[in-house]
């Protein structure tokens, strides 16, 4: 067949339509693949996401989940806001060591005991250590740093390191013996040094988030969180006795100590200290420097490079049931003047021994621990109002607070200079006082007082005070302050047998 033939044969033409149809095909692809890739461009990328658990949820899971998500937002906040003013503490401390000589020597085993060797100069050695801090201040070039004393206390080296991992040369500014607290510092030209926020921690209750932030193990920058177990726990390793502690279950671990407890809202409210654990680890008891506590101490060693207590003058212990009904309270409180030094603030402010203080400055006082710490913190020279109850009364004395120094609580200035018990106390065993026995008990006794003047000693039971009887806590201490007695003699059972102490004569 001719090619003419073929160009017009109808096998021809339906191969042309086929070719026709497959070229038109692939340009409408072509041109709706750019339009598509226009639109994308246009849109920006476009990402698939799988359904979620909890886009799958029941409405009220997905408002629990929701909730959830904020309180998870909190936490971020805090974490965030709070970090980068929380560092970690590296210290060195120089000590002293005697060098043990021969019992060093590997061949003593096999030997026996050799010459003994010249005695040695004891020999240096550096003793490292990790702890936490918190940037509290700064002012100019000095940045200010407040951490525990057991972190920074004697250190000879301070290596402060941000949460940033930049690392300065600290020096220690001061120090609290007995908060347990210690105030570093280090100097940069830097801007971009967070401050932290105090709070208020008397705002606290129990059941309040605790947040505790620092760098357990030398893990910098730690979080952890749990709630205020409870407020105002006494005692503390190494005497610090007059803070009173948070306690939190947050978890604190080696390290921790001076770093930060703070609330939801990102503000300090402790420092962190110390932990009661069997094993050295965290097992949820905590407990936390209320910064309320630590605030007078920051001004303190920033400003003095030292810390200054305010002193009362007096010697005291909290009551218990029987000598606080005999002192003329219905209820277990306040704390009793057992002891009075001789012209202190409290004596010159009308203060009496037997007195039981009820307020201090404003605050309810529940212990003594609590009384120290509320007069330490009051200013040397301002003046305080406390509330005692006397006889059964309430007073109201004003005392004008001065410094405690080295030498405030001289003994030989300290009346009556012994402590005595309700015959009632729980702590006295009723069998073993004589039949019919009335007066008070002595429980103790402290050297160059009055009572340990005239040979008063524990175990004694107080039956006459110059001659008048005695039958309870009120009698004894109405007797004694008597400003008619010139002198003061006892009457004392004491190993079975009755007899008079020495006479003391007033001053």
């Amino acid at each position: 067949m001719s090619f003419m033939k073929k160009l017009y044969s109808r096998n021809f033409f339906i191969l042309n339509l086929v070719l026709v149809g497959v070229i038109a095909g692939f340009a409408l692809a072509y041109t709706g693949f750019s339009r598509s890739a226009r639109a994308q461009a246009a849109l920006g990328p476009v990402s698939i996401r799988a359904e979620s658990p909890a886009d799958l949820a029941p409405p009220e899971v997905k408002a629990a989940i929701a909730q959830a998500e904020s309180v998870q937002n909190a936490f971020r906040y805090v974490a965030d806001k709070v970090k980068p003013s929380v560092v970690e503490i590296n210290v060195v401390e120089t000590k002293e060591q005697s060098p043990k000589a021969q019992d060093q020597l590997p061949w003593r085993f096999f030997f026996g005991p050799q010459d003994q060797a010249p005695e040695q100069d004891p020999q240096p050695y550096e003793e490292r250590g990790t702890g936490s801090g918190v940037i509290v201040r700064r002012d100019g070039k000095s940045v200010y740093v407040l951490t525990n004393n057991h972190v920074a206390g004697n250190a000879t080296k301070i290596t402060v390191i941000l949460n940033d991992e930049r690392e300065f040369q600290g020096e220690l500014v001061g120090k609290d013996d007995r908060k347990d607290l210690a105030m570093v510092k280090f100097e940069t030209d830097s801007p971009d040094i967070a401050v932290a926020s105090l709070g208020d921690s008397s705002a606290l209750r129990v059941g309040d988030w605790a947040i505790a932030i620092g760098s357990p193990f030398g893990l910098v920058s730690s979080v952890t969180a749990g709630i205020v177990s409870a407020l105002g726990r006494a005692g503390g390793p190494d005497g610090n006795n007059i803070s009173d502690f948070i306690q939190t279950d947050a978890a604190i671990n080696k390290g921790n100590s001076g770093g930060a407890l703070v609330n939801i809202r990102g503000e300090v409210v402790g420092i962190n200290t110390w932990i009661a654990s069997p094993t050295g680890g965290s097992i949820g008891l905590g407990f936390a420097v209320p910064i309320n506590n630590a605030k007078k101490t920051i001004d303190d060693l920033i400003t003095k490079r030292k810390v200054e207590y305010g002193w009362l003058g007096i010697q005291m212990r909290e009551p218990d049931k029987a000598a606080s009904l005999e002192l003329g309270a219905e209820l277990k409180r306040g704390v009793v003047v057992t002891g009075l030094f001789m012209g202190s603030p409290a004596q010159k402010g009308g203060f009496l021994v037997g007195d039981l203080v009820l307020r201090a400055d404003g605050e309810l006082v529940k212990t003594q621990d609590q009384l120290a710490r509320v007069v330490g913190d009051i200013p040397a020279g301002d003046s305080a109002a406390f509330q005692v109850l006397r006889d059964g009364k309430k007073l109201d004395l004003e005392v004008r607070i001065e410094a405690r120094t080295e030498g405030s609580a001289n003994d030989s200035n300290l009346f009556p200079g012994m402590d005595v018990l309700s015959l009632k106390s729980e702590s006295v065993q009723e069998s073993k006082l004589p039949k019919g026995a009335s007066g008070v008990l002595v429980a103790n006794v402290q050297n160059k007082t009055p009572a340990a003047t005239i040979q008063v000693k524990v175990g004694d039971i107080i039956t006459e005070v110059n001659d008048k009887p005695i039958s309870s806590l009120r009698d004894f201490y109405r007797a004694i302050n008597d400003p008619k007695a010139k002198e003061m003699v006892f009457t004392l059972i004491r190993d079975g047998s009755t007899i008079k102490s020495l006479a003391y004569v007033k001053k």
